[in-house]
């Protein structure tokens, strides 16, 4: 028996060689993904970092509607995606509370609108963050039972032609266990760096929620902080507003 790759598979069956296709086909999907979450991670930490600097110019000098349409340029990274759709969300609120529309309910917390933008955006971003991760889980998980399954079918086959042919002892089956136990060693080769890589993977996306909970945190803090002691008080026995107090100065 030839125990090279392509002599074994030349000598598998029907149901062998369907093991070893699924398992390719398992391998090729898995590294696909493998490449493209790292290559988007990669991508959406370089425009979040470049979107957390410029946002530390245009904050200050309150330039709202230029950090909005900066975030729709950076549409692949995490942080821009959370803070343009809360900033923007706030650009909107300020135009509603200047003014008085046909169909107006009354006023309305900005802030709170703010936060439920953000909330919105935040779950949209995460389960971007997720996509094919579940997929991944599936290959390291079913891939070694795929491939004990084609160990098994393999068994059988060895043990079926043992008896067709009428002789036994462990040389007339040696070659068919170890053409079978071949699909268990290459279902364990897909699972294993699938598995390491879920878990890698996982482990950045957790990283990436922490980091858009706390931008949008900061970012909230600052709009209800915003233009509050920016001028000195002239009376020095003055109050200043209560910290309880809701909305931001409009």
């Amino acid at each position: 028996m030839d125990f090279s790759l392509l002599g074994m598979w030349h000598s598998m069956g029907i149901p062998a060689r369907m093991v070893v296709a699924t398992l390719s086909i398992m391998s090729v999907y898995s590294l696909s993904v493998m490449a493209e979450r790292l290559f988007s991670f990669s991508r959406a930490k370089e425009q979040s970092r470049r979107y957390a600097e410029k946002l530390r110019d245009l904050l200050p000098g309150h330039q709202m509607v230029e950090a909005a349409q900066f975030a729709t340029t950076l549409k692949y990274g995490h942080i821009p995606r959370v803070l343009g759709s809360g900033i923007s969300e706030y650009n909107r609120g300020r135009e509603a509370l200047a003014n008085q529309g046909p169909h107006d309910v009354g006023e309305f917390d900005l802030v709170e609108a703010i936060n439920r933008s953000i909330d919105r955006s935040t779950l949209r971003v995460t389960a971007d963050l997720r996509r094919g991760l579940s997929g991944l889980a599936t290959v390291a998980s079913a891939a070694p039972f795929v491939g004990l399954l084609g160990t098994v079918l393999g068994i059988i086959t060895a043990f079926q032609l043992m008896a067709a042919s009428g002789s036994g002892g462990l040389a007339s089956v040696s070659a068919g266990i170890s053409e079978a136990l071949i699909t268990t060693a290459f279902g364990l080769l897909v699972a294993i760096p699938a598995l390491m890589m879920f878990n890698y993977l996982t482990n950045r996306v957790e990283e990436m929620t922490v980091d858009i909970a706390d931008a949008s945190n900061e970012l909230v803090d600052f709009f209800l902080k915003e233009g509050r002691f920016s001028e000195p008080l002239t009376n020095p026995g003055a109050k200043a507003p209560a910290p309880g107090a809701k909305g931001v100065k409009v």
